[in-house]
């Protein structure tokens, strides 16, 4: 059942959900139920997959994946569900929970990249877009081996293919608002990763992640 209010406010509801949920940070609770009080203290210092794989292992950085992916497919969902007055509701609370992931209000604005939010908001927004995303980014990581270059050509990709549904009319326009800044977000918090890919020094997958800590397996 949705709730009736005006567009604006309903927006900014959306901004406010989205980025809540995104800030929750899933990384350094399943890091804690791993055996380790903050995952932020090893490898890369983010809460995401990438950096519980290489310190916490596998199962548990899936736990980490699959918690932030559902941050950003539940604010878009939620929004759509309650917020439906405005697309730009369930947009902007698609880009905002991305924004919370990367910089989380309940643990000191340190998080995580982005990217597993980022893709669950693309599946709530778009599956083809989610389908694009998940085809190019397994090229890239199964060619090259790098976790940072196939996320931010991922992400990329998703703002393109959003981009190719709304110009064939088969999303709202507002959703290019969500697609532009969900891109930039993720785009920009692998800053450093891009320069270390430019000179040659990005740790491929399954390297790198410092010293390993003591934590449950």
């Amino acid at each position: 059942m949705s709730v009736a209010i005006e567009p604006a406010l309903a927006a900014l509801a959306g901004v406010a959900v989205g980025y809540f949920l995104g800030a929750i940070p899933i990384g350094l609770i399943v890091g804690r139920l791993a055996g380790v009080p903050d995952l932020r203290s090893y490898g890369s210092g983010k809460t995401g997959f990438t950096n519980a794989l290489r310190n916490i292992g596998l199962r548990w950085a899936i736990l980490v994946m699959a918690g932030d992916i559902a941050k950003g497919a539940a604010a878009v969902l939620a929004c759509r569900l309650l917020l439906d007055s405005t697309p730009w509701a369930a947009a902007l609370a698609g880009a905002a929970a991305v924004l919370g992931h990367i910089l989380p209000v309940f643990v000191g604005w340190r998080g995580g990249r982005g990217v597993s939010t980022a893709f669950g908001a693309f599946l709530a927004v778009a599956p083809p877009a989610a389908l694009a995303v998940v085809v190019f980014s397994a090229v890239v990581l199964v060619v090259w081996r790098y976790a940072s270059l196939m996320s931010v050509v991922g992400v990329f990709v998703g703002f393109l293919a959003v981009i190719a549904l709304v110009v064939t009319h088969h999303l709202a326009a507002e959703y290019l608002a969500f697609a532009l800044l969900t891109m930039l977000a993720v785009e920009i918090s692998h800053v450093g990763n891009i320069r270390r890919l430019i000179a040659g020094t990005e740790p491929k997958l399954g390297q790198g992640g410092g010293q390993r800590p003591t934590a449950a397996h």
